[in-house]
Formats: C-alpha cells, structure tokens, sequence
C-alpha cells in the first residue's frame, strides 16, 4: 500500500439501524436481530430494516425519477447523503464506487415475472437502465452531483471492501483526492432465499440465536440473509478528523474446485492477510472482526487461516452475522463498520455464544476480513491513528 488513507465519515442502514448511537446500543444489547417472515411461498429467517427507516428510504421515492428505482439504490443514496453530510466536503470533486453482490434484486424480479406472464413478450421501458449493476453508483453520484468517477462492480461477498479498495487506489494513483465507497444489498426476496436454501447453507434452527456464526462446535449450516447498506468517506493521508486510518489492504483468489469453494486452511485469507499486515508484527493487531458466516466450512477454514497466519495466540475474534446475518455484498463493510465502532468506543463486542472469549486489552489495530464466492478475500488493517 503507497501511502495510509483516511475514514473520514461513515454511514450504514440495517436491522441495528441507522445511526451511531442506535447501532451501537442493538451491539450492546446482546440480542440477535433475526426474525422469520413469511415469503408465501416459505417462511425464512432474515434480519430486515425497521419500519422506521424503511419508511425515510421510501420518501426518496417521492423526488422526480426516484419512484423507479430499486430498494438497493435507494438503501445507498440514503446512506451516502448521510456519510457526505458528516465528511463537510465543500466541493463535488469526489468518487463513487458503491458495489453489490445481487444488484438491483427486487425490481429485476418484478420485471422478470411481468414478462413471463406477458403473452407479447413485452417488458417495462425502465427494466433494463433501472436493473444494471451500475445502477446504484450512478444514482448516489447523480444524487450528491458529484465531478468525479463514478463505478461500480460485483465481487460477490467481498464487494463492499473491494470497493474500499477501488477508491485507495484512485487516490494513491493521484487520479482523485477522494472517494466514497461501500456496497448495497437488498436481497430478501423469495427468489434469492431459494438460492440460499438450494446450496444447504441456510439456516434452519429459530432457537435465540439462529446464525451461529464464530460457533466452530455447530454441526448443521447457518448463514441468514439480511439487508444492508454501509458506505464510507475517503481522504488520503492521516487526518485529524479520521475515524480510523487504513494501514495495510490485502486481496488475494484461490483455484476454483467448486463454484462456493473455500480451501481448507483458506490461502486466499493467508495470503489477503500477510499482504494488509504490511510489514507489521502479527501481535500487533488486536482484533480481528472476521467474515464467519455461519457455515461449518467457511468459519472453520478462516479460522484456520489465521492460526496459519497468526499462530495460537492470535487476536481477539469477533463477527457480526450472529445478530444482522449476511448482507452479502454490503457485508464487509457492516465489519468495517463494527470494527471502527469498537476503536471509538474502546470495547470489544464478543458473539455470546462462541467457542472464543479473549478479549483485547486495547483495541486500536483491527483486522477485517471478507471473502466472495470463488475465493476472493480482501483484509483491511486499519488503525486508531
């Protein structure tokens, strides 16, 4: 990594909720936010967004041209206004890299399933513009007017960081100054739910806790969707007014056995991992906020990723899809996210059921792990100063 960037601002919208002080106390509070829901043709778990802000993201359909769009875009314009308004950035001159695993889920549903019932095999005018991966960047730039680039992109569960990554290097490259990244998923569908269920990896059990992520005795899959959106505010160097300092960035893909595949000992988080740690002692980092989400394979091969990387005294470990599930491609940055938080407020949040219970000292470097299907893994290691 050329030169440390900043985390201004931030902003995110999910089950925990919408701001600092609400998202930090649903952490606190211990409890998984995870409920079943009827999707007609089966009930699921998820975690969703309350009524509350679901309601405020509706409004936004009320401006000329926003009625159309999908729920994923508007989860990111309704974050990036409010992680804009926190960075004080006086000028447009910023980028946009907003990702997401699924895209435009909903409406490319809704559009889909008109034209299978149209006899003259006619679709709506705004399908196509409204539904492309593209999308949701392209909105959040048009709503902040911003001058600088605007892209986006689909790693599958790692997009979010490899967003974070993209503007890094727009910034290291001289190319922008500053970026606003993140990632959107809006996936609770019954469609998608399918999909899920289909790989047997869902979870099943509605007992407290029904995502049993970091739980390494669990003998049945766990993983639970949930809805997110989380963005950032990037300025290179070390700012007074950061909420944290990215010191290292790690990526790295591994053969395909499989299309979900992971190996064993996950190299793809091996080698993520020694590349964000750049240069540092391993025992200097004192948290890591990992990916785990819920599967028997996936938690348990990260896990042994980082004794390779780590050895048996590794950091202290946390997750947070016990209490929010998996918002896929908006996942890595709800970690982001989490591992900022535990820096400003100095504790350590522990999953109340998992097979670890160190807890850090101090918290002041913090890894973050995430992994898309196929095996490719970005780290961040990001500082308090």
């Amino acid at each position: 990594m050329k030169n440390e960037i900043s985390i201004i601002s931030m902003a995110s919208v999910s089950a925990l909720g919408a701001s600092e002080d609400e998202i930090w106390g649903n952490y606190k509070g211990g409890r998984s936010l995870i409920q079943e829901k009827d999707f007609k043709k089966f009930h699921a778990l998820v975690s969703e967004i309350s009524d509350i802000h679901k309601d405020r993201i509706q409004e936004l359909r009320s401006i000329k041209n926003y009625k159309d769009l999908d729920p994923s875009v508007l989860m990111a314009i309704y974050c990036s206004r409010m992680a804009y308004k926190k960075a004080h950035w006086n000028d447009k001159e910023f980028g946009v890299n907003i990702g997401s695993s699924r895209g435009a889920t909903r409406l490319f549903e809704k559009y889909f399933d008109e034209f299978s019932k149209n006899e003259k095999g006619l679709v709506n005018t705004l399908s196509s513009p409204t539904t492309t991966l593209g999308n949701i960047s392209s909105w959040v730039g048009h709503d902040l007017h911003t001058l600088g680039p605007v892209i986006s992109h689909s790693i599958a569960c790692s997009t979010a960081l490899h967003g974070v990554l993209n503007g890094i290097a727009w910034i290291n490259s001289g190319m922008s100054d500053r970026f606003l990244a993140g990632g959107s998923e809006a996936s609770n569908t019954a469609f998608t739910l399918a999909q899920m269920k289909a790989l047997k990896i869902y979870a099943r059990d509605k007992n407290e806790f029904p995502c049993r992520s970091l739980d390494m005795d669990k003998k049945v899959n766990s993983m639970v969707l949930g809805e997110a959106a989380s963005v950032f505010c990037l300025e290179g160097g070390v700012q007074k007014s950061a909420l944290g300092v990215i010191r290292g960035i790690g990526y790295a893909t591994e053969p395909l056995k499989h299309n979900i595949s992971i190996s064993t000992n996950a190299d793809c988080f091996q080698r993520s991992m020694k590349m964000a740690l750049n240069g540092m002692e391993a025992r200097e980092v004192d948290a890591i906020v990992m990916h785990a989400p819920g599967t028997i394979k996936g938690d348990g091969s990260e896990f042994n990723a980082i004794k390779k990387v780590f050895g048996d005294d590794y950091p202290a470990l946390t997750s947070n899809k016990w209490i929010i599930g998996h918002s896929l491609g908006a996942s890595g940055g709800m970690s982001l996210e989490l591992a900022i938080l535990m820096m400003r407020h100095q504790e350590f949040i522990e999953v109340p059921f998992g097979s670890f219970s160190k807890t850090p000292e101090q918290i002041r470097k913090v890894m973050i792990n995430a992994v898309g299907f196929g095996g490719n893994a970005v780290s961040i290691l990001l500082s308090l100063d």
